[in-house]
């Protein structure tokens, strides 16, 4: 009877142990890691292609243009504004991207955020995978500020995906090239501040490198053939000056000078290559004997457009600081450099102060860099053939900038007052106000157009709230597609980590190339009675399991497939789970009337 006990205990401890989840498992697992996202594009790039009838058009080469906080109402004041400056009444104008055959709408929230921060909207935009607040190239696994939580979460992007099919790269921008948007090209870290080491704690800096460095020593960063903006603080060490202001110096503490550690990488590689720094330098440059191009144009972000031809005299030392080139030279050169490759390239051109204009409530300078991006749009489309470039334009995240008036007439000046006074308190306001910035005031500022202490482009415009800047705007941003495959993949309301995959799938790269073996579209088999609607997150994981009746050819992600496998397996073993449950209930009350008897 004891040995019977024995294996009664035995028996019932192994099967209680198969019912009770092991404490890994209880763990909360992340919902929103890269494969969901990936799985989540694979279904709304199903959707889209139900209405393609050639899916045979590859794009060669894809150019990204991304403005930085430029909301659909900043585009549609900048419209005006250009028009205005024709001489014309604006509101009939059209930007260039205007004029583009497909638009859709891209939801910028992050894993953690309603209103979405830069870093996480640029690796959503460029990686695929939406993020944390304030982390970079890192999925929901990654941890603000931690740098362990970056070891299994660095996700690739669009100029990892353009390298392995050969293509060319580069990146142009008017802000620092370590800024939180163009890194998310090239780098991975915890926090988007980490720029350079001065940043990084000290206790972590063998383990994280900071962004500068992944730009220099890891790649995709040091395969990249362009690399124009600002930023050269955090290249440059604290003991060198700054090139063009003698008054400032580097921010690295590790004592290194990044960017002749970049030249003299390029050299000893026999790489044609060159550093520059300045508007002539780049003038000189001839792209027939130049492969790399690394050029650092400010000591942190680029000067506003409309500051660059304007030099500022120092009065202690009377120099002159040489204007920085515009974002459509330092385009012009990028492109003459890229298209030496027959396989194609990656351009990504970044109008980075647009953001900067809104965050002071000044849409002046935020209007003004918007027309400064479109010029460097049409330089671009002067050289390259629209029959195999992607072109997108899109932002990054919107802005709290609204406009608007009541009974304001036709080409009423757009920076301008409306042109009716408040029925409260019987003053005037600006038809472009803020939600929320530096621009609040009590009594409220009144509009003006200008003064002779204060420039035009220096106006700040009425906000609600104070703050020491402006908010993002949490709206859905406008996606401009033009090229092959556009009319077909950019449709609709999309999430913005879709918008890569699907540059991904009209070019073939990466988990989409074998769209393209042998140039051979492989046509995917798509059978349905309707059109479906489109998925949405909590359906996803419905949408994927019940796909079988429509017979589609729908790649899951591994995490799914699991879940799955999971899930037949206990469907199939329920009825013997729930038999040994109740065995387990006797074989106790048989040990206790065992146990209690002796």
């Amino acid at each position: 009877m004891s040995a019977w006990c024995c294996v009664v205990i035995m028996f019932t401890t192994m099967s209680h142990g198969a019912l009770l989840k092991s404490p890994q498992q209880s763990e909360e697992k992340e919902v929103y890691d890269r494969h969901y996202w990936y799985a989540q594009a694979e279904q709304t790039l199903q959707k889209r292609l139900q209405y393609a009838t050639d899916k045979k058009p590859i794009a060669k080469n894809i150019i990204l243009v991304v403005g930085d906080g430029m909301s659909l109402t900043t585009t549609t004041a900048a419209r005006i504004l250009r028009g205005q400056r024709k001489g014309l009444p604006g509101e009939d104008t059209d930007l260039v991207w205007d004029t583009f055959p497909a638009v859709a709408l891209a939801k910028t929230y992050n894993i953690d955020a309603q209103t979405g921060e830069s870093s996480a909207c640029a690796t959503a935009l460029l990686c695929g995978v939406k993020a944390r607040y304030e982390t970079l190239g890192i999925d929901a696994g990654g941890r603000f500020n931690n740098c362990a939580s970056t070891i299994d979460t660095k996700v690739t992007s669009l100029i990892d995906w353009a390298h392995a099919a050969d293509k060319s790269s580069g990146i142009v921008t008017t802000s620092r090239v370590t800024h939180a948007t163009p890194a998310a090209l090239y780098a991975h870290s915890p926090s988007r501040y980490w720029e350079d080491d001065s940043r990084v704690p000290p206790t972590v800096r063998r383990d994280c490198k900071d962004i500068a460095l992944q730009l220099l020593e890891n790649e995709p960063g040091k395969s990249i053939k362009v690399i124009m903006g600002g930023g050269r603080r955090h290249f440059l060490p604290t003991i060198t000056t700054d090139p063009e202001y003698p008054d400032k110096e580097g921010k690295r503490l590790d004592g290194r000078n990044l960017a002749e550690d970049w030249i003299r990488d390029k050299k000893k590689k026999r790489q044609r290559a060159q550093y520059i720094y300045s508007r002539d330098q780049l003038a000189k440059v001839d792209p027939r004997t130049t492969d790399y191009l690394f050029g650092l144009f400010e000591y942190s972000h680029m000067d506003f457009n409309v500051e660059r031809d304007v030099i500022d005299e120092d009065e202690t030392s009377k120099t002159k600081k040489e204007s920085d080139p515009s974002l459509a030279d330092m385009t012009r050169i990028a492109l003459s450099i890229l298209l030496k490759n027959e396989k194609g390239f990656f351009l990504f051109i970044e109008g980075g102060r647009i953001d900067h204009g809104h965050h002071n409530n000044n849409p002046y300078r935020a209007l003004d860099e918007t027309l400064e991006m479109e010029t460097a749009l049409l330089a671009a489309l002067e050289r390259v053939n629209p029959a195999e470039t992607l072109v997108i334009v899109t932002a990054d995240h919107g802005h709290v900038m609204t406009f608007g008036g009541q009974s304001t007439p036709r080409g009423h000046p757009i920076l301008g007052a409306d042109s009716v006074l408040s029925d409260v308190d019987d003053l005037k306001y600006t038809t472009i106000l803020y939600g929320t910035g530096p621009g609040h005031s009590e009594p409220r500022t009144l509009p003006s157009n200008g003064t002779k202490f204060i420039a035009k482009h220096d106006v700040v415009h009425g906000a609600a709230a104070p703050k020491m800047w402006s908010t993002h705007g949490g709206e859905d941003v406008p996606v401009y597609a033009l090229g092959p495959m556009a009319t077909i993949l950019f449709a609709g309301v999309v999430e913005q980590s879709y918008i890569p995959h699907a540059i991904a799938y009209a070019a073939c790269l990466a988990h989409q190339a074998h769209r393209c073996i042998n140039n051979n579209v492989t046509e995917r088999k798509v059978t349905q009675n309707c059109i479906q609607p489109e998925v949405t997150q909590g359906s996803i994981a419905d949408e994927t399991r019940n796909d079988e009746s429509r017979k589609r050819n729908i790649v899951v992600a591994s995490s799914v497939m699991s879940d799955e496998r999971i899930r037949s397996f206990a469907q199939v073993f329920k009825p013997f789970v729930i038999f040994i449950y109740y065995i387990n209930i006797l074989s106790l009350r048989l040990v206790n009337n065992y146990l209690s008897k002796s």
